[in-house]
């Protein structure tokens, strides 16, 4: 029998499977495999490559006896039971370096648009309008930029903003003394209180579940603009849509949701994506922030480093 080492469960760069042959590896590429078809076919691996698709919960994780390591495509680890893989002896493997800067550009380039009311004039103009006045737009120059999170991802959005003429606070409950030159680290209650902007750089734990909450967002600036590039559950979508509504949120750009793709939520969850989606003062995509041309390089060279640390 030919022997398996490795299963990637979805489309990755010709350089990772060229980088795992070169360093010995038999590989499974079969990037359509759906999350039941790879938790039945787990137990003949050593390694398994995986994105948001197909999760590894802790079943998976303790049937398949031979996996040694998991090498998440991308930054999150969410969609791998941890402590499972901790009393399994699994390495965990992610590749945050890797899209940090597409991340970053795609949130800059979603508030562009809210600012300058893109989407709704490119519409406008391909449907034979003309109306100028009423895509009026306004300036992110001389605003203040709130951070929360300033890991790979955040301190990437904030290295985007220098020569904006804009203040930078930055807020990350578990690193003191990192901020650069030209970001002010801040608390958490100031940052709240004076960014007209915020961004979402953060992991999805149950510490920051729902964080983005009614009571959150009442203590924020009145007005402020919300950009989410995290995860969709560390926001209560209701809430958001509810200020959204009130104003007290005055625009927000959203590529994460509770459930993806949104339109299978249910309940009160759909209710307000649905109203989002009514409204012209959001931007949506979806959950492709991380997703470029060279992110997808990049992050199969970071994680053929740390595979090949692994084996050293």
């Amino acid at each position: 029998m030919t022997r398996k080492d490795v299963l990637i469960t979805d489309y990755v760069h010709p350089v990772l499977l060229e980088g795992l042959h070169s360093m010995g590896f038999n590989t499974t590429y079969a990037p359509e495999m759906s999350r039941q078809e790879m938790e039945r076919a787990l137990a003949g691996y050593k390694g398994v490559v995986v994105n948001t698709r197909c999760a590894l919960d802790r079943n998976a994780i303790f049937s398949a006896q031979g996996l040694r390591w998991i090498a998440r495509l991308g930054s999150g680890l969410d969609i791998i039971d941890l402590d499972a893989a901790r009393e399994r002896a699994v390495e965990v493997l992610s590749a945050p370096e890797g899209n940090a800067q597409a991340v970053a550009e795609h949130a800059m380039g979603m508030l562009l648009g809210l600012a300058n009311k893109l989407i709704s004039a490119d519409r406008n103009v391909r449907e034979g309008g003309w109306m100028r006045e009423a895509h009026r737009g306004w300036e992110i120059a001389g605003k203040t930029i709130g951070i929360i999170g300033h890991g790979h991802n955040g301190s990437a959005f904030g290295r985007l903003w220098k020569g904006w003429n804009v203040k930078v606070l930055a807020y990350d409950k578990y690193l003191s003394n990192y901020a650069p030159q030209g970001v002010e680290e801040t608390t958490l209650e100031k940052l709240k209180a004076e960014a007209d902007i915020l961004s979402l750089h953060i992991p999805l734990t149950e510490e920051t579940r729902e964080m983005i909450n009614a009571e959150f967002i009442e203590a924020c600036k009145p007005g402020f603009i919300l950009i989410n590039t995290s995860r969709g559950k560390n926001v209560n979508l209701s809430d958001v849509c509810r200020a959204l509504q009130s104003g007290q949120i005055g625009g927000a750009c959203l590529d994460v949701f509770p459930t993806e793709p949104p339109g299978h939520s249910q309940g009160e969850t759909l209710r307000a994506f649905e109203t989002i989606c009514g409204m012209d003062n959001v931007v949506l995509s979806p959950h492709v922030a991380g997703w470029t041309v060279e992110s997808r390089r990049k992050i199969a060279e970071v994680l053929l480093e740390k595979i090949g640390a692994l084996r050293g």
